[in-house]
């Protein structure tokens, strides 16, 4: 319990969703979000004060700061305003990493030997890659670190020689992860990964093949995420920045890359062997930070107000390749305000080994994508080896990741495991429901711009409209609904749903 005093943030929710009008919101409750965007709200509140930091504007949720205190007051004086907690989400791409240091190395601090990551193609030093040694796999014991100049990360282990369960060795550009079971860590031992070719058939183009120019025309796409960055094979609209104190126009890459690969993914307008090419180069892309800079988790008051964003520019669908944790009432708001005001939320499952699908994915409103495989699209020493896992589908090769978190959620799957797509400064590899999720979104885009279902009005009937037209195209790759939901979306244009 926090101590009486503690300073902590909240977020302010009307009645029902995000904003307060008159189908969600009392008159009172009406006047004070006016009041609290106007800055006046917190003074009307008698005993300790709330400081708002942000808002959706006079009419929207709002991220406050004050005492439990100053919360108690609020709900006294103000029944009809939800307080819910701040709380957070991580991007949705699949790595493993140490959970504990090996018992010896705690005893043995001086006992760390140096690795080497060297590029296969070249023999040059592979720097920032994330490397992790497992002394113990079972457990999650081992150590790990990131690459320097010189391609070199010292890791400790507990002894000069010690033979590995398993090491992962993860670059941020240009090659393929790395696994070798049994590997033997001496000081100085070297490590190979092999280069990326663009013009290899990965996942996503076994898939889904290298798109037209025009493919998506006319559907605009948001990417709730890191941020994307400014890249020769990308073309963003616009965006903006939902992190509380950050700049709003500054929507490019936060330093972790995940938003740039997923854009990638979906709209990528590059040509190989030079460039990548994504599912629907046509779309208009649109980047919508949420993520601070340098941080791998972003607030649930960042996501809200980034969805509210998205639909009040007109985007039609969202892609939010993050997840994780329990419901929460300010996303859940979002999402059924996305879906009410005529765009469908997009949303990676989680990659928590098959556990039940994460939140908000998990939410009714939503459009929930597991990751799907397929054994011969990845180098056979690669990290995605181990994403391979039974029950296998109709034809032998497919798979669903043994990362991918499933459920009667899931609406659809998607090329999940080894996609290569673009990073800052150049290209990289990842695997997880994060780009399983962008794939979807970039078919669905592809797929709803040949119906008619864009031009009806913004509501919810036209999200459901949409989404009947999506779902449409889907097929079966023979896995059970838990693990594929309808299944893969197919090229190809649906039956265009009718309106009057």
């Amino acid at each position: 319990m926090p101590e009486q005093g503690t300073v902590q943030q909240y977020v302010l929710l009307p009645g029902g969703g995000l904003r307060a009008n008159p189908s969600t919101a009392t008159p009172e409750v009406r006047q004070f979000f006016a009041s609290l965007g106007a800055g006046e709200g917190a003074a009307a509140i008698e005993g300790p004060q709330l400081r708002v930091v942000d808002s959706l504007g006079p009419d929207g949720a709002a991220l406050v700061e004050g005492s439990p205190e100053s919360v108690l007051a609020l709900r006294r004086a103000q029944p009809g305003v939800r307080i819910a907690p701040v709380r957070y989400y991580t991007p949705a791409v699949a790595r493993r990493q140490a959970a504990q240091r090996p018992a010896a190395a705690m005893v043995a601090p001086g006992s760390a030997v140096t690795l080497r990551v060297l590029s296969a193609g070249t023999g040059k030093a592979v720097v920032g890659a994330f490397v992790v040694a497992f002394v113990d796999f079972s457990t999650k014991s081992g150590d790990q670190g990131v690459t320097d100049a010189k391609g070199e990360v010292k890791v400790a282990l507990g002894s000069q020689h010690t033979t590995l369960d398993r090491l992962y060795v993860y670059p941020v550009d240009a090659h393929w992860s790395h696994v070798a079971p049994g590997f033997v860590a001496t000081d100085g031992a070297t490590v190979q990964v092999q280069p990326l070719d663009l013009s290899s058939t990965d996942g996503l183009r076994h898939y889904y093949a290298n798109a037209a120019d025009g493919a998506g025309s006319g559907v605009t796409v948001a990417v709730v995420d890191t941020g994307v960055a400014k890249h020769p094979d990308l073309v963003i609209a616009g965006g903006a920045n939902t992190v509380p104190g950050e700049t709003p126009t500054d929507f490019g890459d936060n330093g972790q890359h995940h938003g740039t690969h997923v854009a990638g993914i979906i709209a990528a307008r590059g040509r190989p062997p030079k460039g990548i090419r994504g599912v629907a180069p046509g779309v208009t892309l649109r980047a919508y930070r949420v993520f601070a800079k340098g941080s791998g988790s972003a607030s649930n008051f960042a996501i809200a107000k980034a969805i509210d964003q998205a639909v009040t520019d007109g985007c039609d669908l969202i892609n939010m390749s993050l997840g994780g944790g329990q419901v929460d009432p300010v996303l859940k708001a979002a999402v059924d305000d996305a879906r009410t005001g005529g765009s469908l939320c997009i949303i990676a499952a989680g990659n928590s080994d098959r556990a039940p699908v994460a939140f908000p994915a998990s939410d009714p409103t939503a459009v929930a994508v597991s990751a799907l495989g397929r054994v011969g699209t990845f180098p056979a020493d690669s990290t995605e080896n181990d994403d391979v896992a039974g029950p296998f589908g109709t034809d032998p090769a497919e798979f669903i990741a043994s990362f991918s978190n499933v459920g009667p959620e899931l609406d659809l799957t998607g090329p999940g495991v080894g996609i290569m797509s673009t990073v800052p400064g150049g290209f990289a590899e990842m695997s997880g429901t994060s780009m399983a999720c962008p794939a979807v979104t970039g078919m669905a885009a592809q797929l709803l711009a040949s119906t008619d279902a864009l031009k009806m009005a913004r509501d919810a009937k036209r999200s459901d409209a949409m989404l009947k037209a999506v779902l449409a195209s889907a097929r079966s790759r023979g896995f059970a609904a838990n693990l594929e939901g309808h299944g893969l979306l197919q090229p190809g244009a649906p039956s265009p749903p009718k309106h009057r």
